[in-house]
């Protein structure tokens, strides 16, 4: 089964220093949550472009480390880029990024449209776990961002 999670934050920045802070790997790092022990192990040392490959290793389990790889398969400068799981925890994993200017602010959208392996296993594992545990994420990372750049008030 393919699920889809849809997130919007609005950014009270530039466009450009939003783009420059989301087109940088390593500051994946900034906005993961720190319980999923989150580490680059290659590729994260230069801004994003299209072909970049990204391994890192992540804790999707406490003590159950997995290796994942993305490819960044598409990028438009200051509008979007698109990552995919070449190798991972899920057999689909697509998240794309879109940034809107609006006013003096930006509106990032993520769009990511995954799938879990095993099945009906799987949708059980996702209805019990891993819907929450992305919701979770991308909680964290909204706190993150705006700790980093401030809460838009619109």
């Amino acid at each position: 089964m393919i699920y889809v999670l849809h997130r919007e934050q609005m950014i009270p920045a530039s466009i450009e220093s939003v783009w420059d802070y989301f087109a940088t790997p390593r500051n994946l790092n900034e906005i993961t949550p720190p319980d999923l022990h989150f580490e680059i192990v290659r590729g994260g040392e230069e801004p994003m472009y299209a072909g970049q490959l990204v391994e890192y290793r992540v804790s999707i389990l406490p003590g159950m480390r997995v290796r994942w790889l993305t490819q960044i398969t598409h990028v438009e400068r200051l509008r979007m880029f698109i990552d995919e799981q070449l190798v991972g925890p899920y057999c689909l994993w697509i998240h794309e990024h879109r940034f809107l200017p609006e006013g003096e602010s930006v509106r990032m959208i993520d769009h990511v449209t995954y799938a879990l392996p095993f099945g009906l296993l799987g949708r059980l594992v996702h209805t019990l776990f891993v819907h929450r545990r992305l919701n979770d994420i991308f909680d964290f990372r909204r706190q993150k961002v705006e700790k980093r750049f401030g809460i838009n008030r619109r």
